[in-house]
């Protein structure tokens, strides 16, 4: 480069002069470059990151008018898994409502006031305000709707007459059995893995995973409302202290938006709604807005996994082309639905609706909603359909939306029966033997595979029974009867009387695991969870007397000296157990069985609706807590 020289200037004084410019923008662009770096250092320096270090660039684009993102509710479904030599896979139980992944991924992976008062802890004023001081400012208004108001639109008390204790001894003796089931599980939890996940029963000890993000306790979590409706009073205070305790949400690390919100968000809400703790409606809220940034992408169709600190989203790895799984994005609604109740702000409920509208403005292939979906472009990414993994609880949230919404969500209603008709069209068959299943379908060719997480689908026919066609009603009925049956006889083809991940209906099988990897059973709930509604539906003793055969089984091969375990073929009587005490056994399988055994008169259908994780949300009546709101409003006046 040519520097011209200036008249009076010396060329060692040019010189100096550079030199000394140098060395100050040299100083300047330090100093510069330290103070924005010790922004990043700062206490509040969250949001700072969000937007310099944020993985999801675009901004949400809504689908539709603002107009059309109307409140409408309704209920739940689950998923398990973690990984080899002590990681939990990265392919989650989020493939679904639990999704299905290899055996070795898994290995490693009120009756009244008075009963409340027994259950809870003396409260100090000390400690109710420092409950509140935890509570986040959603701006609270008049369309916060608080417990007794909720309580107070419940038909039913939420324990029934006798905590459902049933009139026969020996359906009374087989309901003691699965409390007892319950505390001897718990007491190992904490005994060996408190403030863990979940229970490794052979080693003793605890296991984290990393599909929560940094949270813990998800056992905890999972069987608060367990534990209440079991009057296991000491076990369910001891929870509860923990939660007030050592539930820390100001955790940095990558989780999955799908368990989270059936795990601990739909057991916080459970929890608030049984028993009236402001502390659970308060973590939850709070939890709750810590996964909206998902939401932030072109379509509003949340990505799988949130950093909980940064708010970054991603993609799994492993989704197809950068998709987001319809069983994930699809099993939110009566979670968030419920937050907007309590926090007041609609925000929730708006990013659920945009969901849905999406779903109801893109083209179904033969009416049904494959598994994948691009959270940039909106469309299908491969169309292949499943009623298990990577599918399921999406189907069951939609009727279980509209019972949570007293039956004034009619889109949810028409979506379901939609779905419903062509299920029964393109993927509903008979085998050879007789036995009704539903199959997997690949892009029009059919995979003659029935997952376990599928048999959820029995009882999800069931309560949508009364709701269809007048005349389809029976119709359901049978078709619910009848997949229950075939998931019952896929128990009864194992030398262990417990099934298999995935059962088959060609080569000659039938309802039977033909390949190693499905062979295993990880302490999944919904075979069981299907006898339970069935149960409430038709009364038909055979559905009490296979849960006890399962009761039997789970104590004969699962139960060992610390814990309960799943074992890795269900086909062989010398068991090997995966070494997992699973947190959905806490949450699923054994309130389930407890349910079975008690009376319908503990948390009635009428007033509650499971999420996917079982976890009991009650049914929002619109009019009555206007009503009750109205009446509040007058007497404050």
């Amino acid at each position: 480069m040519v520097f011209r020289k200036l008249p009076g200037v010396s060329a060692s004084g040019m010189g100096l002069r550079l030199s000394q410019k140098f060395v100050f923008l040299l100083f300047l662009s330090g100093l510069v470059t330290l103070c924005f770096g010790a922004l990043f250092f700062l206490p509040d320096s969250v949001r700072l990151k969000r937007i310099f270090l944020s993985k999801t660039e675009t901004q949400p684009v809504t689908v539709g008018s603002e107009n059309d993102a109307r409140v409408h509710l309704k209920r739940p479904k689950d998923q398990g898994m973690t990984s080899a030599k002590g990681e939990t896979s990265t392919k989650l139980k989020s493939l679904s409502r639990k999704q299905s992944v290899s055996h070795e991924a898994t290995e490693e992976r009120l009756a009244g006031g008075r009963a409340q008062e027994e259950f809870t802890l003396p409260r100090s004023r000390a400690e109710s305000a420092s409950d509140k001081g935890t509570s986040l400012d959603h701006g609270a208004n008049s369309d916060t709707v608080t417990y007794k108001k909720f309580r107070r639109c419940l038909l039913k008390p939420p324990l029934g007459r006798d905590n459902g204790k049933p009139s026969d001894p020996k359906t009374d003796e087989r309901r003691e059995k699965v409390k007892e089931m319950m505390k001897f599980a718990w007491d190992n939890y904490k005994h060996y893995a408190w403030g863990k996940n979940e229970l490794r029963p052979l080693t003793r000890n605890g296991h984290i995973g990393n599909m929560f993000g940094g949270l813990r306790g998800a056992s905890i979590i999972d069987s608060l409302d367990t534990l209440y409706i079991m009057g296991l009073k000491e076990e369910y205070n001891d929870a509860k202290e923990w939660v007030q305790t050592s539930l820390d949400l100001n955790s940095n690390g990558e989780a999955s938006l799908f368990e989270v919100n059936i795990r601990y968000v739909g057991g916080l809400l459970s929890a608030y709604y049984l028993t009236g703790e402001e502390l659970f409606k308060n973590k939850a809220v709070e939890l709750g807005e810590k996964l909206l940034p998902a939401f932030n992408t072109p379509t509003g169709i949340p990505r799988g996994v949130i950093n909980l600190g940064s708010g970054t989203s991603w993609s799994w790895g492993w989704a197809s082309a950068g998709s987001s799984i319809l069983a994930e994005f699809g099993t939110l609604h009566l979670e968030f639905v419920h937050l907007t109740q309590l926090s007041g702000s609609p925000i929730y409920t708006e990013k659920v609706m945009n969901i849905r509208k999406l779903l109801n403005k893109i083209e179904k292939p033969h009416g049904l909603y494959p598994n994948f979906l691009s959270p940039v472009s909106g469309n299908w990414v491969q169309h292949h359909v499943s009623i298990g993994g990577l599918g399921d609880s999406f189907y069951e949230y939609l009727i279980k939306s509209y019972l949570m919404s007293d039956k004034t969500d009619d889109d949810a209603k028409k979506m379901y029966y939609g779905a419903l008709e062509a299920i029964e069209a393109n993927l509903v068959q008979k085998s050879p033997g007789g036995l009704t299943y539903l199959a997997e379908w690949r892009g029009g060719i059919l995979d003659h595979k029935m997952g376990h997480l599928a048999c959820f689908s029995g009882g999800m026919i069931g309560i949508g029974a009364d709701d269809g066609a007048p005349d389809k009603r029976q119709h359901y009925l049978d078709l619910a009867a009848e997949i229950t049956h075939t998931c019952h006889e896929s128990y009864t083809r194992t030398a262990t009387k417990l099934g298999p991940e995935a059962f088959r209906f060609d080569g000659g099988a039938e309802a039977t695991a033909t390949r190693l990897s499905d062979r295993y059973y990880i302490l999944r709930p919904e075979v069981i969870e299907s006898y339970m509604y069935m149960w409430r539906l038709t009364h038909d003793p055979k559905y009490r007397e296979w849960g006890w055969e399962a009761v039997e089984a789970l104590e004969e091969h699962c139960r060992v000296e610390s814990g309960f375990s799943g074992i890795r073929d269900v086909y062989t009587m010398t068991v090997s157990h995966d070494n997992m005490q699973q947190s959905f056994f806490l949450s699923e399988t054994l309130k389930y069985l407890y349910l079975l055994f008690s009376d319908d008169d503990l948390l009635p259908l009428e007033d509650w609706v499971f999420n996917t994780e079982a976890h009991p949300l009650p049914v929002i009546r619109n009019s009555c807590l206007q009503e009750e709101a109205t009446q509040d409003k007058t007497v404050s006046e």
